[in-house]
């Protein structure tokens, strides 16, 4: 017999007794815990505990994947309501009680056939089962990847899977949010067989005819966890103790996921299954209502699951494919632009000044083909043919054919201007060119173009390889077409984008360079270097200023503002840093790492060390600032400059900010982003700290009469229910 079709699973019984759950919701590519299969399989389970002809019952699905975990735009819409602690608590119990406890303590056995990837909620609902089956196929990962967005297991997976495995083996998969393969998930005990697809449901009906036992160990009298001796245990309170250490140093504190999961795990163990149930209930509900959750959630994943679906691409614009692409200079940028466009099948032609330096970015993409050969996730065969789709030149009419070219040569205007005008007289009236400028206004290089409508900016971000971020610049002629036909070619490249309007720097460049100024300002006031570095570390930025500035080199920061004083005279304002820079490029001739040192020394044993002379060059205040307020400065200056980006149009929507912030530059992900933290924070409280920060150190932290009025109405950049 069978059930009548629901919206996300359908229920049958054969013969034997057994029922068979199949999980299929019509509406997504993949399962996922939404209200409405909570419902669905709350209800489908009481039908089977209260059906005496029902033995047992399989669960399985009508997808190549399992089951992934929760709803996150769901979740997004219960972050808009501002649910209370109480509120979060009832939703993880609704999911932790009435159905996988239901379903672990109903006295029918359940098994779980994984026919592909079950993670976060897929995989705690397998963990719930009383039998785990796990398809032999390496793209069928599990694990339970919520800290990843700020969240814990919340339906049972921090108590459930240590009481299995064991604490040292589940710590690292609920603090790193590991996925693993079928063959580590059996060695470490996550399922109990690895089977041939075909041999999957086969297992399953023999296990359950078996009439094996339906209770779990937790369950049975006397039970009492192996390693649920706490602080009790010298070796286990070690344990604990350096877990905490390594979160600290991982965290600096900024995310509470990591620290509620060891305290769930740790108290839980201590505890009856239930009460523990109950006590990750509470934790997991701290961090549904902390912003942080709402703020990874909101930008890594549903915004930069719109802006990979071309949320900002004109529909109206018939869908293209670029087949022949032309990258115009070998350098590291062009380089890694051909790699990744010969990766995702593009033929492209790689021209340069030189054959020996065409050939030279040819053979950066051969040494990334041959590591993934050696390391095994590309075959000789198909590391040949990827190469073979870069050709190398330096004859611009091989560029006939290219629907679309990407220059990335020298930053410069004039040597820009000289390649724009060569490849175009190769290219056909609709071919697109597009520059990899990080600085240099689209508007301007368009002078050069014959066919302005057709020339649009395209910022790749170094290693292309590794940076999925690309940011579009429109400029004043750029048609729509343009637009479309570009983002198509980025979601060909599967990366991601974003769409700024023109501006110098546009958006990323220019509010990057905030954090690197106010870094050698800090500096300039006598604030110690090493305070300086372990303040943006603090903040959650990736590096230092002062370290980071040694890997681009202060002399690039330095030749944007000449480049900024030559086009805009009197009107360009002059960053804050300005003469920290022109005494590291020309007093001190220290501009960064690749020339032997600037703001560190980088002895021949290796490693780096804070340049002894700043002491002398850049003299220590006798009072050093609490490490909070300089936290606070670095974040600060950049979130305001995005508010202005924002006021001017450069950015049209806050999502395309945020994206670009963490994806661009390593922006702090707890935060969700520069405007993303001026919401967190408050618009009214963010306008009155960046007030005070104006009359201490300067007007580059004055908020504008158009932020002010938005905090007067206490209006924030997203509104209720709307991400992009």
């Amino acid at each position: 017999m069978s059930s009548p079709n629901t919206n996300t699973l359908r229920l049958e019984v054969d013969k034997d007794g057994l029922a068979l759950i199949i999980l299929d919701d019509p509406l997504r590519p993949m399962n996922v815990v939404s209200p409405e299969w909570l419902e669905e399989m709350i209800a489908t389970v009481e039908r089977i505990a209260s059906d005496d002809a029902i033995k047992g019952a399989m669960i399985i699905s009508a997808k190549p994947a399992f089951m992934a975990g929760a709803d996150l735009k769901y979740l997004m819409g219960r972050f808009d309501a501002e649910m209370s602690l109480q509120d979060a608590y009832v939703f993880s119990q609704r999911a932790s009680r009435d159905l996988h406890r239901r379903m672990e303590t109903c006295g029918k056995p359940f098994v779980a056939v994984l026919s592909g990837l079950a993670l976060g909620g897929g995989f705690e609902l397998a963990l719930a089962c009383h039998h785990r089956i796990l398809v032999d196929n390496p793209k069928a990962l599990v694990g339970l990847p919520e800290v990843t967005v700020g969240l814990l297991a919340g339906s049972g997976g921090t108590q459930r899977l240590p009481r299995m495995i064991g604490i040292q083996k589940a710590l690292p998969l609920l603090l790193e949010g590991k996925t693993v393969g079928p063959a580590e998930a059996l060695k470490l005990g996550m399922v109990d067989a690895v089977l041939p697809a075909q041999e999957l449901l086969g297992a399953a009906r023999a296990w359950l005819l078996g009439t094996p036992d339906a209770q779990r160990a937790w369950d049975k009298k006397g039970y009492r966890p192996a390693e649920g001796l706490g602080l009790l245990n010298s070796a286990q309170a070690a344990a604990y103790t350096m877990q905490v250490g390594r979160i600290a140093a991982k965290t600096w504190h900024n995310y509470p996921a990591p620290i509620a999961i060891l305290d769930s795990v740790f108290e839980g163990m201590l505890m009856p299954f239930d009460k523990a149930l109950n006590l990750e209930s509470k934790y997991f509900a701290r961090l549904l209502t902390d912003p942080v959750a709402r703020n990874i959630i909101r930008t890594t994943f549903v915004s930069k699951g719109q802006a990979d679906r071309l949320v900002r691409r004109p529909q109206a614009v018939p869908q293209s494919k670029v087949n022949r692409l032309g990258v115009l200079g070998a350098g590291m940028m062009g380089a890694g632009i051909a790699y990744v466009a010969a990766q995702a099948g593009l033929d492209v032609i790689l021209l340069d000044t030189t054959q020996e330096q065409a050939e030279k970015g040819r053979d950066y993409s051969r040494k990334l083909l041959d590591k993934a050969v050696e390391r095994g996730s590309r075959k000789p065969d198909q590391a040949a043919a990827i190469l073979g789709r870069i050709r190398p030149t330096t004859d611009y009419s091989d560029l006939e054919g290219c629907e679309l070219v990407i220059e990335a040569v020298f930053e410069d205007q004039a040597v820009k201007a000289a390649v724009i005008a060569k490849a175009e007289a190769m290219l056909g009236s609709g071919a697109v060119f597009a520059s990899n400028t990080s600085t240099l206004p689209i508007s301007g290089l368009a002078e050069a173009s014959r066919r302005p409508a057709y020339f649009i900016g395209l910022h790749f971000f170094s290693p292309v390889d590794k940076m999925p971020l690309v940011e579009v610049i429109v400029g004043k002629q750029t048609s729509q077409e343009t637009l479309a036909r570009s983002l198509d070619l980025i979601a060909q490249l599967r990366m991601t984008p974003i769409v700024v309007n023109d501006s110098r720097g546009f958006y990323t460049s220019r509010v990057f360079q905030t954090f690197i100024h106010e870094g050698m300002r800090m500096l300039e006031e006598g604030v110690a270097p090493a305070l300086i570095e372990n303040a943006a570390k603090l903040a959650g930025m990736p590096v230092g200023p002062l370290a980071l500035l040694d890997e681009v080199t202060v002399e690039l920061p330095w030749k944007i503002v000449q480049q900024s004083i030559e086009a805009l005279g009197d009107a360009y304002v002059r960053p804050c840093s300005y003469t920290v820079m022109q005494r590291m490029v020309e007093e001190f001739k220290r501009i960064g790492r690749r020339a032997g040192g600037g703001f560190y020394d980088y002895p021949a044993e290796g490693g780096r060390r804070l340049w002894a002379g700043l002491a002398e060059a850049f003299p220590l205040a006798p009072e050093q600032p609490e490490v909070g307020e300089l936290r606070k400065r670095i974040l600060y200056i950049q979130a305001l400059e995005t508010a202005r980006c924002m006021e001017e149009g450069v950015l049209t929507h806050p999502a395309d900010g945020d994206l670009g912030a963490l994806l661009g530059w390593g922006f702090p992900s707890w935060t969700g982003g520069t405007l993303s933290l001026i919401d967190t924070v408050g618009v009214q409280a963010f306008v009155a700290d960046c007030e005070r920060l104006a009359k201490l150190h300067g007007s580059r932290f004055k908020p504008s009469a158009w932020l002010r009025d938005r905090a007067l109405r206490g209006e924030p950049f997203y509104v209720q229910g709307a991400v992009a």
